[in-house]
Order: C-alpha cells, then structure tokens, then sequence
C-alpha cells in the first residue's frame, strides 16, 4: 500500500497570502480528513497535491512517484473531485461515463461497460443511469462526480468540500459512497464540517493559516480531552464575562435564549462548571482556539 508523503510545503500568493506554511505529513491509506475553516489553505493544499497549482517549496510523493518532477505519473494514479466540477452536457450518466472512460484510455467497449457498471452501482446511480446529468440533483452530481473519478481505479482520492450545499439525506447518501471506497484507496476528505469528518475518517488533521495544527487520529484527539471540557449554561448577558475569564471554545443557544458554554480547562474553572465527554467539535475549536492565542501572542 502507497503513503502519501508531503515535506515542508509552502506557498505564498502574489498578494502575500501565505496559503501554505512548511507543511509536513504522511497519510496512509483509509479515509483522511482535512479540517480548517473557509480560508485555512485547504483547498490549495488539495491543489498542490493533485499538481494544479506548484508549491514554492517542499517534497511531495506518493509511494516511489515524485509528484513535483513526474506530475503524470501522479495523474494516472489520482482521482480529484474539486468544489466545482463543472457543468456537464445534456448526456446520460452511462453516455457520460463511457466517454470519460475512452479519455482515460479504456478501449475495449466489454472493458468500458464493466468499469462504467461498477461505477454507477458503488454511487447508487444505476437507476438513473439513462437520466441527463444535467438534470440531477446537487447530491446526485456529487455522485456522478465520484463515479467519473473511479474510472480509472485511482490509488489516491481528493474529494474538496464534497458536502457544502447538500441536504441531510443527499449528505448522507454521499457519505456513505465514500465509506464504500475509502477501504482501498487513499482518500482525502477536505471540509470545514467537523460532522463529517466523524462519521467517515479514521485519520485527520487541522489545517489553520496555512499551517498544520495537529495530525491524530480522532479516537486519540478525544481521548486526550477527556476530563478538560467544561459546560455551564449561563445567561447571554453573562457571556462577555465569561470569555474574558475563562478559556471558551464554543458556545450554543438554548431554546429559551439562554447559552452553553464549552470551556477548556486541565481543572474545574468555577462554580456552575461540569466537567462532559469531549467530542470532535471540541478537539477543532480547541486546536483553533489555541492557534488564535499563539499568534497573538508570537
């Protein structure tokens, strides 16, 4: 099995924006998460890995291919879904599939029909297969999307804010297809939704800034915030007070306007404070939270 291998990757705009900041990781095979919120630099680390874009400096490989120096090597091998993906003519899903299936170079019609089967039964497309593309729904197309990209049984699946914009059940439709393939490939779910990074991944990393927060696997994440997230529920009058004196990472609002708070603290912070089980959403506000304090400080 191939590891994904990126060393000291950085990337600074025209304009100064450093999207990158020297990041380094290995990602192995399974269901990777990206997190970061709108602007973190994911997407252009997605870019970078799927050779759209060049980092300014920094080592990228995947298993014995140097992604930087063979760019398509690594194309044969990649299957990339970005946020948009384009709009699609008025062909059926099966029209469609056996065209994309003839640029990546599956001649034989037999070999052809059986890749374009195997993609729309894994996406639960086979039903509508003799449906314009054009004509689907937004989680529909995110479907066909993954099909297309399966055509050439890619060792390695950047799959970009794939969620935004669906509803519940087209999400979890979604999320399922990419459970189903996520065991043999390498697959790289980039997404500011803490949600679905739980539900899917097994590995996972935060991305803040253009740098690299923290890289665990989301059991060990939780595991070391056990006992050091705190809630108290207080009135939203109170809440300036709060964040001045304690270290809150988040807050919710109760149905009769009043608030809970999620503190982060190695002790008991104050009376009114009860100590809760840590969930993904803490280990990211946490890692964010932490990040804010750091640079105003640096």
């Amino acid at each position: 099995m191939q590891t994904l291998r990126l060393s000291r990757v950085s990337k600074t705009y025209s304009n100064g924006v450093k999207a990158l900041d020297d990041v380094s990781i290995e990602i192995e095979p399974g269901m990777f998460g990206l997190l970061g919120p709108n602007g973190a630099g994911k997407s252009t680390l997605m870019r970078t890995i799927a050779t759209l874009q060049e980092p300014d400096q920094g080592e990228l490989t995947l298993g014995d291919i140097n992604i930087r120096e063979d760019k398509m090597a690594l194309r044969k091998v990649l299957g990339y879904l970005p946020q948009e993906f384009g709009v699609y003519p008025k062909l059926s899903a099966e029209k469609l599939l056996h065209y994309f299936a003839q640029l990546k170079g599956v001649e034989s019609k037999k070999d052809r029909q059986k890749i374009v089967d195997f993609a729309l039964e894994i996406t639960n497309l086979s039903d509508v297969r003799k449906k314009s593309v054009a004509g689907y729904s937004g989680g529909m197309k995110q479907r066909f999307g993954i099909a297309q990209l399966l055509l050439n049984d890619p060792h390695l699946i950047i799959v970009d804010e794939p969620t935004a914009g669906l509803d519940p059940a087209e999400r979890h439709r979604f999320l399922n297809v990419l459970r189903d393939i996520g065991t043999n490939h390498i697959v790289i779910l980039s997404t500011h939704i803490v949600d679905d990074v739980k539900e899917l991944c097994t590995d996972m990393a935060i991305l803040n800034g253009g740098k690299l927060l923290n890289h665990h696997k989301p059991t060990d994440a939780i595991e070391n915030l056990k006992g050091k997230i705190w809630n108290k529920v207080i009135d939203k009058d109170a809440l300036e007070y709060h964040v001045n004196e304690f270290n809150v990472i988040s807050r919710n609002y109760n149905q009769d306007h009043s608030l809970n708070i999620r503190v982060r603290s190695d002790m008991k912070p104050a009376d009114g404070f009860n100590v809760i089980e840590p969930e993904l959403s803490d280990v990211y506000f946490v890692s964010l939270k932490e990040d804010e304090v750091h640079n105003s400080n640096a």
